[in-house]
């Protein structure tokens, strides 16, 4: 039974690549209040750099807090906790007046570190030997603290904390560095397994090397970081005193947002990065050192498979081919998005033989000189071909990570629940359907990464019993899109005879691409 009055509220923030959203989430998972401020992702002073001002983050939150705490007739009294998700990756190096020495690296960046030679030759010589070593080379260079170690080594040296944007956050709401387990996604001495920093000795802290003074205390999702602070209340609104609780990174909070705490029920987030995860109780690595991320359910883990570029092929498409769509939106004031499930409306399934290969940017998955691809053009394909294409695309790349999650967790996926931006689009959810051949289902909310925070925070304020309860009464389905036939069968032989064969076939010339125009080129 639920241990509330019925007309408690959470304050969630989710700080995200393209915007910070502020929302009011009562305790049957309806969004009573939301606000949105769009942000500039990043600024770049040399190619391949993305960076971003730390108060830039916080100056964007505390303004959309008070917009949001501004609506009319909002009791503040009726708001119980606050919590934060916010994207992944991004570092902060703070000196030890907790004032930022550099701007942030934001996760977009590509720039690469040297090797630290810090592993002994024997342990090398192991890991080549397993063929693991270039996997663990690439962690080391991708390394932001390993960069700026060795570019930046007087910023370094000054560093008294080393933080993720969700800490950096935090810190600026309760005065503490705290953050959470469910946060720690990225190049850090972090034990996967444990969820905890690394024991002394672990090879982490060779390929991460730091001191463990820099780095928060972790603690569990749905757990008290603290309260906010009488100079967070006055920045943002927000009433002193209230208790913040941990949630997780934005990707976490979308998977139990969306229900999904089994490997049997997927969850595909059509975001900035698309990406299908399954949770689970197990660690399951999807390949060796390549570790499941914490989930944000406190002891579980999330298996994920990504598509770095994912829906931003969207944003590309809108930006690039999409200015009537864009013009009829303004004057409908509708989303541009909902005009281009129109305009593919009467484009058959297959788009007509156009197939896209989405890797837009290099990943692990595909190595540093993979590049995005369509085929099969002819005098018939207009660009609502190449608008249906991308999205079968993503299905593609998202069905094929899905092969991979159920032969690691050796447990079949039964259905697929989408979440973030592109979980609005019919179309969208209907090729998913129809190229899993899956049943595809809706949640009552896109907005399931600061649903899933609410429900942390639900269960740590002690609203909900637990996990169980509060998901229960939090979450639910609108409406679910199954495979039609036909789809379904054309959509299997484009995806084993053309998709699967696409890569393995157009990487030698990826490779000579690159050799020739240097083109991408190593940052």
């Amino acid at each position: 039974m639920p241990h509330h009055s019925g007309d408690e509220l959470i304050l969630v923030f989710d700080a995200g690549t393209q915007s910070v959203r502020a929302a009011l989430i009562d305790l049957e998972g309806r969004i009573a209040q939301i606000e949105k401020t769009p942000i500039t992702p990043y600024f770049s002073h040399r190619p391949g750099w993305a960076e971003q001002e730390p108060e830039y983050f916080w100056d964007n939150l505390a303004a959309t807090a008070r917009k949001l705490l501004a609506g009319s007739g909002l009791n503040r009294s009726r708001i119980a906790g606050v919590t934060l998700t916010a994207q992944r990756n991004t570092v902060i190096n703070l000196d030890a007046e907790d004032r930022p020495l550099r701007p942030a690296i934001v996760w977009l960046d590509q720039r690469k570190a040297e090797p630290t030679g810090n592993l002994s030759p024997l342990f090398r010589g192991f890991l080549k030997a397993i063929n693991k070593y270039a996997l663990l080379a690439q962690a080391e260079r991708a390394c932001k603290s390993n960069w700026i170690k060795q570019h930046q080594p007087d910023i370094w040296e000054r560093t008294a904390k080393f933080l993720f944007l969700s800490g950096y956050l935090t810190h600026k709401l309760t005065g503490r560095f705290r953050d959470s387990a469910g946060n720690m996604v990225g190049y850090l001495p972090f034990d996967y397994k444990r969820q905890a920093w690394a024991r002394p000795g672990d090879v982490k802290w060779k390929t991460f090397p730091m001191d463990p003074a820099v780095l928060p205390e972790l603690v569990a999702p749905s757990a008290l970081l603290g309260h906010v602070t009488a100079p967070a209340a006055a920045a943002t609104g927000i009433p002193q005193g209230l208790p913040v609780l941990a949630a997780a990174t934005d990707k976490a909070c979308e998977v139990l947002g969306a229900g999904c705490r089994s490997p049997e029920v997927a969850c595909l987030s059509y975001g900035t990065t698309a990406t299908v995860n399954t949770a689970n109780r197990r660690y399951v690595e999807i390949q060796a050192f390549m570790p499941p991320y914490p989930s944000a359910l406190p002891g579980y883990y999330n298996t994920e498979l990504m598509v770095y570029r994912g829906f931003w092929m969207v944003s590309w498409f809108k930006r690039e081919f999409g200015l009537r769509e864009r013009q009829v939106a303004r004057t409908r004031n509708i989303a541009p998005e909902s005009l281009f499930d129109e305009l593919i409306a009467e484009i058959p399934p297959g788009a007509m033989g156009l197939t896209l290969q989405p890797y837009w940017s290099p990943g692990i998955r595909t190595g540093p000189a993979a590049k995005g691809a369509i085929i099969g053009f002819g005098d018939v394909h207009t660009r609502a071909h190449i608008y249906r294409a991308i999205l079968e695309g993503l299905a593609y790349a998202l069905k094929d990570g899905t092969l991979t999650l159920e032969k690691r967790n050796r447990t079949p996926i039964e259905c697929l629940r989408v979440s973030g931006g592109g979980a609005q689009s019919d179309a969208a959810m209907q090729i998913t359907a129809d190229i899993f051949d899956r049943p595809v289902q809706r949640p009552h909310t896109y907005e399931t990464s600061a649903l899933g925070a609410a429900i942390d925070a639900a269960v740590g304020l002690g609203l909900y019993p637990d996990f169980d309860a509060a998901v229960a009464a939090m979450t639910r389905i609108t409406s679910v899109f199954e495979p039609i036939p036909a789809h379904r069968d054309l959509y299997a032989a484009l995806f084993e005879k053309v998709y699967r064969r696409m890569y393995r076939r157009l990487k030698p010339i990826y490779e000579d691409i690159k050799a020739i125009t240097g083109y991408p080129a190593e940052t």
